[in-house]
C-alpha cells in the first residue's frame, strides 16, 4: 500500500509540474482521477513497458480526453513513457493536450471529443469477444461528459451485447468547466441510468484505495454485464485551493501556487 501511495503521490506532483510548465492544461479533473489510475495501472491491468505497444493486453481509454496530465504522468511513473514530461503541450511534442495513440505507447485511443472514448471502448470490448481475446477494456469517463448523447448510445450497446469485459470508471467529482454539473445540464441519477441499460453499478469513494481495488475485482468476476464504477471524487484532490473549485478545471498554477501545491501533495 505504501508503494502504491508513493506512485500516486508522484503522479499528482507531475500533473502539477506539467500543467504549470506548459501554462496550460487541466489540473482539476486530472488530480481527481489519480488514485483510480494509480490502482488500475499498478495493480489491475497487465500493461508494462514491454507490451505497451501491442494489443495483446488489457487496454485503457481516457474518454475525458482533456485529462491527459494524469494519463501521461501515470505512463511515466509506470516506465512506459520515458521521454520528458515537461514537453507537455509544447510545439512538436508527442504529449499533446489530448492523447494521440500514434505517438505514445499506452495511449490506446485518440480522444478529446467527449463521448467518443466510451464508444470506442465498446467497440474494443466487442472485438475482443468476437476474437476470443480475454483481455479487458477499461475506460475513464467524466461526469460532465455524460451530458453527451453518444455516451448513452454506447451504454445501450454495451448492455445489449453483455460486454462483461468492459469496465467504465465514472470520475464523479460533480464539477465541469462551467460549474456544478446539476446546474449546467443535470445528468443525475447516473447509477439508475446505467442500471436501466443493463449495467452492473458499483458505488465507491474514488480516493479510497481499498474500495477502488475491490471494485475492480468485483467487475472482473462479474459475468453477463458491463460494469460502471461510480467513483465519488474531489476535483483538484490534494491541493487545498483547487479542491471542489471548478475554476481549476482548465487553469495552470503560477510558480507560487505550484510550490504550495507540491508541498500539500507531499504531505498527503
Amino acid at each position: 500500500m505504501e508503494e502504491l501511495k508513493g506512485h500516486i503521490k508522484n503522479i499528482r506532483k507531475n500533473i502539477l509540474k506539467m500543467v504549470a510548465n506548459a501554462n496550460s492544461g487541466h489540473p482539476g479533473g486530472s488530480l481527481s482521477a489519480a488514485d483510480i489510475l494509480g490502482v488500475l495501472f499498478f495493480e489491475v491491468m497487465d500493461i508494462n513497458k514491454d507490451n505497451a505497444g501491442g494489443v495483446d493486453r488489457d487496454r485503457f481509454v481516457l474518454s475525458k480526453g482533456h485529462a491527459t496530465p494524469v494519463l501521461y504522468a501515470t505512463l511515466y511513473e509506470k516506465g512506459i513513457f520515458t521521454g520528458d514530461l515537461m514537453t507537455f503541450r509544447k510545439m512538436n511534442s508527442k504529449l499533446q493536450g489530448h492523447p494521440n495513440r500514434n505517438y505514445v505507447d499506452g495511449v490506446d485511443m485518440s480522444t478529446g471529443s467527449l463521448g467518443q472514448g466510451i464508444s470506442a471502448s465498446v467497440g474494443m470490448a466487442l472485438a475482443n469477444k468476437l476474437s476470443k481475446n480475454d483481455h479487458r477494456i477499461y475506460t475513464l469517463l467524466g461526469d460532465g461528459e455524460t451530458e453527451e448523447g453518444q455516451v448513452w448510445e454506447a451504454a445501450m450497446a454495451a448492455g445489449h451485447y453483455k460486454l462483461d469485459n468492459l469496465c467504465v470508471v465514472l470520475d464523479f467529482n460533480g464539477l465541469q468547466i462551467d460549474g456544478d454539473i446539476t446546474k449546467v445540464m443535470n445528468p443525475l441519477p447516473l447509477d439508475k441510468k446505467f442500471e436501466a441499460f443493463n449495467w452492473n453499478v458499483i458505488k465507491i469513494d474514488g480516493h479510497d484505495l481499498d474500495q477502488i481495488r475491490e471494485a475492480f475485482k468485483e467487475a472482473k468476476e462479474l459475468k453477463g454485464k458491463p460494469t460502471l464504477i461510480l467513483a465519488k471524487t474531489v476535483k483538484g484532490k490534494g491541493v487545498s485551493f483547487m479542491e471542489n473549485n471548478y475554476a481549476w478545471h482548465g487553469v495552470a498554477p503560477n510558480q507560487e501556487q505550484l510550490e504550495q501545491a507540491l508541498k500539500e501533495v507531499e504531505a498527503m
